[in-house]
């Protein structure tokens, strides 16, 4: 068993490229889904939680209130091609490809041509929307931010039990 199987921490995995978070702040690939939070571009209080299936591309975009996305009408919304690009970013397009299972050849696999790959599969939507899920996780991340950096366990994270007595 390696160090970092026994220890009570996350290996973090380094993006493949640096990227900006100010549009698609949170971006994950959960649940046989690539998922994410976008911004929205005209209302800064308002951010969409959009989703693709892996396999079927079924997707879903909604506000972080439960509206539909205007945009998400039949085809992928700009939301959802932004939170593809920044997962090719994120991810790497070689991970992303074979996570959706998207068939593409990877020396061509960017961002446009993921999303492309995948309409045209013409994906219906997803009725089985996880937004609640997903922007949940989001605000979980959000929180780790407030606390400043320290080696301290966080309170949250005291589920482990302890391995001495404590007096």
């Amino acid at each position: 068993m390696s160090d970092w199987e026994r220890s009570s921490t996350a290996r973090v995995i380094p993006p493949a490229r640096p990227r900006k978070l100010a549009k698609v702040p949170f971006v994950e690939l959960a649940d046989g889904r690539l998922q994410g939070v976008v911004s929205s571009g005209s209302d800064i209080g308002r951010v969409y939680v959009s989703s693709v299936a892996a396999g079927t591309y079924a997707f879903a975009c909604s506000t972080n209130n439960n509206r539909p996305c205007g945009g998400a009408r039949g085809s992928f919304c700009n939301h959802i091609g932004a939170m593809v690009d920044e997962a090719v970013l994120q991810y790497g397009a070689g991970r992303v490809v074979r996570y959706l299972k998207i068939e593409v050849p990877e020396a061509d696999a960017d961002g446009a041509a993921l999303a492309s790959a995948m309409r045209s599969t013409r994906p219906q939507m997803d009725a089985t929307k996880a937004a609640a899920s997903v922007f949940s996780r989001f605000l979980r991340h959000l929180a780790y931010l407030e606390h400043a950096p320290a080696t301290a366990p966080l309170p949250e994270m005291h589920f482990f039990p302890p391995t001495r007595a404590v007096a």
